[in-house]
Parts: C-alpha cells; sequence; structure tokens
C-alpha cells in the first residue's frame, strides 16, 4: 500500500539539526509556472499547516510527550 501512495504524491524530506520531517505533498504545483512563485506558494503552505497543527489538541498531546 505504501508503494502505492508513494506514487500518488511526490515526498520530500526537510531537516536541520532538531527536526526531520517527511511530508507527502498532495497539491499540485505545476500549475504554477514561474518556479520562484512555485517555491513561496509552497512555503506559504508548509507555514499554513504549522499554524495549523499548532492549534490542534494533537500539537498538545505531541509536546506531552516530553514531559517528565
Amino acid at each position: 500500500m505504501d508503494d502505492f501512495i508513494d506514487s500518488l504524491y511526490p515526498e520530500i524530506t526537510l531537516e536541520t539539526d532538531d527536526i526531520i520531517m517527511s511530508i507527502a505533498v498532495k497539491k499540485d504545483y505545476s500549475k504554477i509556472e514561474n518556479l520562484e512563485k512555485r517555491k513561496e506558494e509552497f512555503i506559504n503552505d508548509l507555514n499554513e499547516f504549522i499554524k495549523e497543527f499548532s492549534e490542534t489538541s494533537e500539537s498538545d498531546e505531541f509536546m506531552l510527550y516530553f514531559d517528565d
């Protein structure tokens, strides 16, 4: 099943010193011809995704993982 999902959506793994995040991208950015505008749209969508996640109970639950 994972192979099927992989063929539907392109994936990217983003990594910093603190976080590794794997993302499957559902939106079709190919309709934006200008590369810089396409990149800007993707970054805006990432920021919106993070903002939305930060407002969910799942984000609170995730942070509880780090409690002693």
